[in-house]
């Protein structure tokens, strides 16, 4: 007997979230056009919500939901080559269609073990902005509707939509092939899928905005791509690399805030919440990536600074000098102001304040650092240490003024406040990254 269709579409929502990702992956090696294969799984899950009330659900709905898709796909090939035929041609089939067609046949039943490493490189192409990329990669690979990746990076859904239909025609217009790269150009690619994956993970880590420090659904979806990205690419460094850093830092996520939801810094932190699971998966994928050559990839050696604060049981445990080197070598092989900065942060905590504060000081006129609120927020706590409260005062005050996060906001407020009645010792923060 028929479930009730309230259960019914349950059981398809749930399904469908799996699967999606894998029928537009399939759909797409065979028409080569990711707008059009999303179409098509749509068109199946639409199948579905109208037959699977009236003849149960299948035993395998999955493979259900895949077959439906990849014939629509078939069915829409053989439209295609009939189109291109002249108009009296249209009454016969020509030995060449019939033999395409067999051919397609047998494409549905090859494996698709790659095809979702081929949709992550199609989504993730540099003709793409990032921001289209993100958007691209959590609708085809995370399976997000455009009203959860919009209420995930609060902005509005037209905004989202817009974007993600702008990167398909983008992609269609470029004629990027529906292939997983080689040779340098597959080098080169996989720095931006890393790249999008990592962005995903980060505005979930700590919310570029809104109320909540973070936003757990995307740092958990950013590790379930990053894992399948493992699994597809096993032999890349700077893959487990990734996977390392984001396991590391997720390990953290329960310590992160407390029962109010405000942020707990990382020396403040209960460390017997953070999740040693995940620590342990975290160190098993950098020795991974240490055994395939890529110690010294940029993902790598943030794994490894992450892996320092994992093995500290307690803050002073920390091996200081080994995250100031270490990101000392990161500043070298992906140099950027932020690296600076946050390499100035573990100086600062292995050889004393001043000489942190020396090192932010030089990067204050750095137009990237500008409106940047952790350069104001790390030159406030160095100035606290130092005893100089009027000025920490000033710097955390400035912080809070420029982020856009309202936990973090009132964080700094709290810090600002301890400084001007030189109140409870504030410690440094330490960039999690």
């Amino acid at each position: 007997m028929p479930a009730p269709d309230s259960e019914v579409s349950n059981v398809v929502a749930t399904i469908w979230r799996m699967e999606f990702p894998r029928i537009v992956a399939a759909v797409a090696r065979l028409l080569r056009d990711v707008g059009r294969a999303e179409e098509l799984a749509q068109d199946a899950l639409v199948a579905a919500l109208e037959q699977w009330p009236r003849e149960g659900v299948p035993d395998n709905p999955g493979a259900w939901l895949m077959t439906a898709a990849r014939r629509r796909a078939l069915d829409d090939l053989r439209r295609r080559t009939m189109l291109d035929r002249k108009h009296e041609q249209l009454k016969y089939e020509s030995p060449a269609a019939v033999a395409a067609a067999a051919d397609l046949e047998t494409a549905l039943d090859q494996d698709v073990g790659d095809d979702l490493l081929r949709l992550m490189f199609t989504a993730c192409h540099p003709v793409l902005p990032t921001d289209a990329r993100v958007a691209l990669t959590l609708r085809m690979l995370g399976g997000l509707t455009t009203d959860e990746i919009a209420r995930a990076f609060l902005v509005p859904e037209p905004t989202i939509a817009q974007r993600i239909v702008r990167a398909k025609k983008t992609l269609a217009k470029a004629g990027v092939p529906f292939e997983v790269p080689r040779g340098g150009d597959r080098a080169a690619r996989l720095g931006s899928v890393l790249e999008a994956i990592y962005l995903v993970f980060n505005e979930g880590y700590s919310a570029t905005a809104g109320e909540d420090l973070m936003r757990p659904a995307l740092c958990e979806e950013a590790l379930r791509l990053g894992r399948v990205l493992a699994g597809l690419a096993p032999d890349e460094p700077e893959v487990h690399g990734l996977v390392a850093l984001l396991e590391i830092q997720a390990s953290r996520a329960r310590a992160r805030v407390d029962k109010s939801g405000a942020p707990v810094l990382l020396l403040d932190q209960d460390r017997s919440r953070w999740d040693r699971l995940l620590i342990g998966r975290g160190l098993a994928a950098l020795t991974r990536a240490e055994r395939l050559g890529g110690a010294r990839g940029p993902y790598a050696l943030q794994a490894a600074i992450a892996a320092c604060h994992a093995r500290a049981l307690t803050p002073e445990a920390t091996d200081w000098p080994r995250i100031a080197a270490l990101y000392g070598e990161l500043a070298a092989v992906a140099p950027s102001p932020v690296v600076e900065l946050n390499r100035a942060v573990a100086v600062g905590m292995a050889y004393g304040p001043q000489v942190g504060l020396d090192l932010v000081d030089a990067l204050r006129p750095d137009p990237a650092l500008a409106r940047y609120h952790l350069l104001s927020s790390v030159r406030g706590d160095l100035l606290f240490k130092l005893q100089r409260f009027s000025e920490a005062r000033e710097e955390l005050e400035r912080a809070a003024s420029l982020t856009r996060n309202a936990r973090e906001r009132q964080q700094l407020l709290d810090r600002a406040a301890a400084a001007s009645t030189r109140a409870d010792v504030v410690r440094p923060i330490e960039s999690e990254r």
